[in-house]
């Protein structure tokens, strides 16, 4: 299986200004910049949308491992942070930090807690980062 996108950019890191698009429709010449990745600009950027890919893996994760237990959540909510910031190197992904408050009737807390540390390690999101995931799960 493949997944593919795109990007374009146009002018200089600063002033600049690029679209990404990808074949599935949701991103269609979406604009990134400058402003959009280090400041408050319109526009999404890489570290967003790597946040929002985590946190969709992580849930559909977290589903197969309840179901693997005969377990069917009424609904997980999970928000991802991603920490980046400027080392030696440069600038760094450095956490991912997962919260996640999921709906499972049957499920106690440690049993919610034991399958999203599960989900977690077998996301394959989760384990194309190089940084600290960390994560806070639980019921609602």
């Amino acid at each position: 299986m493949q997944r593919k996108a795109s990007a374009v950019w146009k002018g200089g890191l600063k002033d600049g200004k690029g679209t990404i698009s990808a074949p599935g429709g949701v991103l269609k010449d979406t604009q990134y910049s400058f402003t959009s990745r280090f400041e408050n600009g319109p526009g999404t950027n890489p570290e967003e949308l790597i946040a929002a890919a985590h946190a969709a893996c992580f849930s559909m994760a977290l589903s197969a491992q309840l179901g693997g237990a005969n377990l069917t959540p009424e609904n997980i909510n999970t928000n991802v942070t991603l920490t980046m910031e400027k080392l030696d190197s440069g600038w760094t992904i450095t956490e991912s930090h997962i919260d996640v408050v999921g709906k499972v009737p049957g499920a106690d807390a440690a049993t919610f807690q034991k399958y999203a540390e599960a989900a977690e390690k077998g996301c394959p999101v989760s384990k194309v980062l190089n940084a600290k995931i960390s994560m806070t799960a639980k019921l609602g």
